[in-house]
């Protein structure tokens, strides 16, 4: 497996959970193919016999025992290797709902019928051309059992073993299966079924969840075990530079494209000679511009002077790519006021450039806790009477709610801890209601404008608070907890972590490697 599955693979290595049985419902296709030849082979065979057939199929013993897959001597049921393919596609179709249609994915139509094609492999980098769907999602789910298990021998082996912790995490997603399941007018068994097929039982469904909690939180123990000093961070940037700096700088692209229509809109063939003459009437264009820089002309007024082939841009963090623009930006023996004309024969451009200078993230990123409050939505539609004051109703409703409870925190003990507890108990933030509204190392530009803004307001001190509005979020009752590691350190060291924790997951999961049984694998997905 390559470094990039490897990393994929451990990335979804705790998909357990749970879909709207709807949703599931729409994505799974569950006509099996069931052939008749598997259960009555035998050519003059008694119909008592037949029948005793018919109902163990039934029943689902056949394939809830059939062996689908084997990993180093372990033996996986159809039902075990559906929990990961089945939560492996429902959480590849939410996450890619949008783009469903670009890739070809058919959640209507069997995945055993639907080819990869290759403008899906453009989205989906790990999937081959050619192969199906089904074939993908089986892989996938395979590496992902692999993976738990491999984990778990390895906990096993270091005397990483289950806590309470872990334990807390398992009862309470039981107990999110036995709610929704509810919700939905379901018994548990019929709600497992929808997503998961009949096979599924909630007892294999508890312990695969069991066994991926114990992965996650043995691959999770290493990660929180890495620590870097501020001398080997700066040892790795300095070993990568151009994937943390930033430059600052402006240029003006000159489109040294032929044309390929003619005045009147057709398309005509454009030949060598007239992508040469292009280019050339591009150059004269940049080296004009350049010209009038020189001499002491705004690079910006000097392009406006050609609007129908040249456009101007500036930025103060413009990243690397490998691309002659870049390449220049990022020379190392790059000075401030260094100007250029560069051509880009591969895409036809000419560029005149002027390089004010690099650095790299030396502000230090925040630690902040926030409640969020969100008005309720209004019961009328767009088009009702009384919908605009309805929607401002609930809107104010909302501010008032945030200024009491920032009152209710200043009537108290006014401290971090108080505040975090408000948090827990009145915040609408589902990423951060249950950690006392905490987000550590936030860097600019991570949250809405409103969030960032009052974040990193050059007075901001710790123990602040207020009240900000965003249109799209609501209203967040803040507490500024101070600041943390600058951003470039932030940058590195995750880098740091990522390739360690990928090495680790590949040295561990070496030798686990699923074989598949076609007779167990045809109950699966």
């Amino acid at each position: 497996m390559s470094a990039s599955r490897e990393k994929k693979t451990r990335q979804d290595l705790s998909g357990s959970g749970w879909n709207d049985p709807k949703t599931a419902r729409e994505a799974k296709q569950r006509q099996k193919e069931h052939s008749t030849n598997l259960l009555y082979g035998t050519i003059g065979v008694v119909f008592l016999v037949i029948a005793i057939a018919a109902v163990i199929w039934k029943s689902n013993i056949i394939p809830k025992t059939a062996t689908a897959a084997t990993v180093n001597g372990e033996k996986y049921t159809a039902a075990e290797v559906n929990f990961y393919f089945e939560n492996y596609y429902q959480n590849f179709v939410n996450g890619n709902y949008s783009i469903l249609s670009m890739i070809g994915l058919d959640t209507g139509t069997s995945l055993k019928d639907q080819t990869i094609s290759s403008s899906a492999v453009m989205f989906v980098t790990d999937a081959t051309e050619g192969e199906t769907w089904y074939d993908y999602f089986a892989d996938k789910a395979l590496e992902q059992l692999a993976g738990v298990q491999a984990m778990n021998a390895a906990a096993e082996a270091e005397g990483f073993t289950w806590n309470d912790e872990m334990q807390a995490d398992l009862d309470d997603t039981m107990e999110s299966l036995a709610s929704a399941a509810s919700t939905y007018g379901y018994t548990e068994k019929q709600y497992l079924g929808l997503i998961y097929g009949s096979t599924m039982t909630r007892s294999i469904y508890e312990e695969q969840t069991r066994r991926s909690l114990l992965a996650t939180a043995y691959l999770q123990s290493y990660q929180d075990s890495l620590t870097y000093s501020t001398d080997e961070l700066e040892a790795a940037y300095q070993e990568d530079r151009t994937a943390y700096d930033l430059v600052d700088c402006a240029y003006v692209r000159v489109n040294g494209a032929a044309a390929d229509t003619d005045e009147e809109g057709n398309s005509i063939e454009v030949t060598d000679e007239m992508k040469a003459e292009a280019m050339a009437a591009a150059k004269t264009t940049a080296d004009a511009i350049y010209a009038a820089y020189k001499a002491g002309t705004s690079l910006e007024d000097a392009a406006a002077e050609y609007e129908s082939t040249a456009t101007y841009a500036s930025s103060d963090s413009f990243s690397y790519s490998s691309s002659v623009l870049g390449e220049w930006l990022y020379d190392d023996a790059r000075q401030a006021g260094d100007s250029a004309v560069l051509e880009d024969s591969d895409s036809s451009n000419y560029y005149v450039v002027v390089f004010n200078g690099r650095s790299r993230n030396e502000y230090n990123t925040v630690n902040v806790r926030h409640i969020l409050i969100q008005p309720e939505a209004s019961e009328l539609s767009e088009d009702d009477e009384g919908y605009e004051d309805d929607v401002a109703a609930k809107d104010a409703e909302a501010a008032q709610k945030a200024q009491d409870i920032l009152d209710e925190w200043k009537a108290g003990d006014a401290t971090e801890d108080s505040f975090a507890a408000l948090a827990n108990e009145y915040s609408q933030d589902p990423g951060s209601n249950t950690t006392g509204g905490l987000y550590e190392q936030v860097y600019q530009g991570q949250m809405v404008t409103e969030f960032n803004d009052w974040c990193f307001d050059p007075a901001r001190q710790t123990g602040d608070t207020g009240i900000i509005h965003n249109e799209s979020t609501g209203y967040h009752v803040m507490y500024f907890v101070g600041y943390d590691q600058p951003y470039w350190e932030i940058q590195v060291s995750a880098d740091l972590v990522n390739d360690a924790v990928d090495t680790f997951y590949e040295e561990k999961t070496e030798g686990y490697t699923a074989e598949q049984s076609s007779f167990g694998m045809s109950f699966v997905g």
